[in-house]
């Protein structure tokens, strides 16, 4: 993966105003302070422990790629062969795909796209399985390749400001204790900001990929506000000359008002500091959610302008489809997709190998 920055020219220090005060936020009036998403009738397992960081990428990571998901594929290219045998591409086959493609949670929509441009100009012909998930993965491939982006740190000010958010369990820390051992590897000065104060372990994993990475960690005690932390953050990273500055947040369902809200506050503080920032925020979504990604994307985009998508577990999860649902109605750059617990499992998304492991077509 390639990274990029560049050198910001010096700016004036923006003034603590209205919500921010020497880095700590004045009290919402008659507000109480939002209950931590841990309080949820039942909380997500703590997100497994990192890796060191690898030197480069490991041998046979194609084949790694297409492992990762094989559950995936496997219900797609076996419900392919189920129905093409020996058969014609007719309307009877054309309804039996689209009702696997929504199985394999690819949605209604664009499963009945898929279906009709697939029968466009081969129906009525006798059809192999092998040439439907060829022409399947062809078109799932149109379908993302525009939408596939690097995660671009070249472009606009220095420190780049990387704010992540998602649902509880979606992997936010994890991905962002990957992406700073990469950055590290690659040169770049970076300083990660444990912004899930509602969770002893989110802090405590954050430290240690800092550990393994050699990079600082900036974190406050339990229940802090995490609104200040980010203002404190930037501060720092500013007056340090930091190339890029990862903030995580705590894990929050989308219906939940209130946190939300403490979402917004955080940008709105960033912004204190820096207008253009933050200058990317990626909504981490958990693939063995189904459909529920849907959802949740809709509500992270409306509250925190999400700016694209890294999508985690598709090892585990017959699920993997919904990157292609969740793209294909929202249109949010997809910047990475995670297929393990690695370093070198954090993987630039790529359209064409993502649609042909899909299918089962990168045997």
């Amino acid at each position: 993966m390639r990274w990029f920055w560049q050198k910001q020219k010096p700016a004036e220090e923006a003034a603590a105003q209205e919500e921010a005060g020497s880095g700590t936020l004045d009290a919402e009036p008659a507000a109480a302070a939002p209950a931590p998403e841990a309080a949820a009738p039942a909380e997500p397992p703590s997100e497994p422990e990192p890796e060191p960081a690898a030197k480069s990428d490991k041998p046979g990571a194609l084949a790694r790629f297409s492992s990762g998901l094989k559950r995936s594929s496997s219900r797609l290219s076996e419900g392919v062969a189920s129905i093409f045998t020996r058969r014609k591409l007719d309307a009877q086959t054309l309804e039996e795909l689209e009702d696997l493609l929504i199985a394999s949670d690819l949605g209604t929509a664009l499963a009945s796209r898929l279906t009709a441009m697939l029968g466009k100009d081969r129906f009525d012909k006798n059809i192999d399985a092998r040439s439907v998930r060829e022409a399947l993965a062809s078109l799932i491939a149109d379908t993302l390749h525009p939408l596939q982006q690097k995660l671009d740190l070249d472009s606009g000010p220095r420190p780049q400001v990387v704010l992540f958010v998602g649902v509880n369990g979606s992997g936010k820390t994890t991905t962002l204790g990957k992406l700073a051992a990469r950055l590290k590897a690659h040169g770049k000065s970076v300083l990660m900001v444990a912004g899930d104060t509602f969770r002893a372990a989110a802090i405590e994993q954050l430290q240690a990929w800092g550990k393994r990475s050699n990079t600082p960690v900036l974190a406050r005690e339990i229940g802090a506000d995490a609104a200040g932390l980010a203002y404190d953050a930037l501060a720092q990273a500013r007056k340090d000359g930091t190339d890029v500055v990862l903030m995580d947040t705590a894990g929050r369902l989308q219906n939940k008002k209130e946190l939300m809200e403490e979402l917004r506050k955080v940008i709105r503080v960033i912004k204190k500091q820096d207008e253009s920032a933050p200058h990317h925020v990626i909504l981490v979504l958990d693939a063995t959610a189904g459909q529920n990604a849907l959802s949740q994307a809709g509500a992270f985009l409306e509250a925190a302008g999400v700016t694209g998508l890294v999508m985690t577990k598709l090892d585990g999860t017959a699920k993997g489809g919904v990157l292609v649902a969740v793209s294909d109605k929202y249109h949010l750059p997809i910047h990475a997709i995670g297929i393990g617990e690695g370093v070198e499992d954090l993987r630039d998304f790529d359209a064409e190998s993502f649609a042909a492991a899909l299918t089962g077509l990168q045997e």
